[in-house]
């Protein structure tokens, strides 16, 4: 999961202010429809009785043990399948801790990117967490290309900070070393990402004759394809994502980043704007994690560390 920043406006995802390198071990209101079925054995957390901040949610979720999380799962490190079909990543073990302390379960709903929030207006889901950057946009419902209102818009309760990079394949560079060098090139990027606003900011810019292309797709493991087959010259994603890429596909042979992560912003769990009391709880819950050292150890554990925060900030992006 931008930078899951100009955009993760209404649909954009990115993320990591400088993220360390990521360890091996370990896009809004658009209306597509994705793979909204249920995840199966992608539970994040055990209800338990002993949980010290139960009492905070609302009843309605308490009474169904669970929170149901809308989210693409298909942006390692930060949420991706394993072997077995189970959701992992940072998002899945962070939920984990947070259904700990909140006494449910998180389970996870796989779904595009584009149309996690309109799932979550609809009902389909009771949050998203998605490597989704929190911005004025999605906080206020507004639609980036059109700058017109077109939702409610939601809230977001912030727990990472991160940036978005470009890359391309190894060796292959294209001349590319950041974003001015895109014109009369290609780039894949996965819609409704912040990613998609900063390639369509730079095409502006480009002289006549050469004009930047942009293919954009459903997932990043569609843009990395892409990348890897020559259709394209570089693609772009959040940093955590892309070093992740650059590390691991094809034994760390198919990729390089080129230049400097940019337009670093805060990930956030996107909430109702009518769900104040799930919101507030999702804070204290974080904010618990944090100080007891287990938010530590899973970003660590993800190679995620450099992108910590001190404490959840409720729509702390600008």
């Amino acid at each position: 999961m931008t930078a899951r920043s100009t955009r993760r406006s209404t649909a954009t995802r990115p993320r990591l202010a400088a993220v360390g390198a990521i360890a091996v071990a370990g896009a809004l209101l658009l209306t597509g429809c994705g793979d909204q079925t249920k995840d199966k054995n992608n539970d994040s957390g055990n209800a338990s009785s002993g949980a010290p901040l139960a009492g905070k949610l609302p009843q309605s979720i308490r009474g169904k043990g669970k929170i149901l999380v809308g989210s693409d799962i298909a942006y390692a490190p930060v949420e991706f399948k394993d072997s077995s079909g189970k959701a992992v990543g940072l998002d899945p073990d962070l939920a984990a801790a947070l259904g700990k302390q909140l006494g449910v379960t998180f389970e996870f709903r796989n779904g595009t990117f584009d149309a996690l929030l309109t799932g979550l207006r609809s009902g389909r889901y009771d949050i998203a967490m998605s490597a989704m950057t929190d911005n004025k946009d999605r906080q206020q419902g507004i639609d980036p290309d059109t700058g017109k209102k077109v939702g409610e818009g939601v809230d977001f309760v912030d727990y990472l900070t991160a940036g978005v990079s470009i890359y391309t394949r190894k060796g292959d560079t294209q001349g590319i070393t950041g974003w001015s060098d895109l014109c009369g090139k290609k780039i894949a990027v996965e819609r409704s990402t912040v990613s998609e606003d900063l390639a369509k900011a730079e095409a502006k810019k480009c002289p006549a004759g050469k004009k930047l292309s942009i293919e954009p797709f459903d997932d990043d493991q569609q843009s990395q394809t892409r990348l890897r087959s020559g259709g394209v010259d570089a693609a772009s994603s959040d940093f955590p994502v892309a070093a992740y890429a650059a590390k691991t596909s094809g034994g760390g042979k198919d990729f390089q980043i080129v230049g400097d992560q940019v337009s670093a912003a805060p990930y956030g769990i996107a909430v109702s704007k009518e769900s104040g009391q799930l919101r507030d709880a999702l804070k204290a819950a974080m904010d618990a994690i944090i100080k007891n050292g287990e938010y530590q150890k899973i970003l660590e554990k993800w190679g995620a560390q450099d992108g910590a925060v001190k404490e959840s900030v409720i729509n702390g992006g600008k």
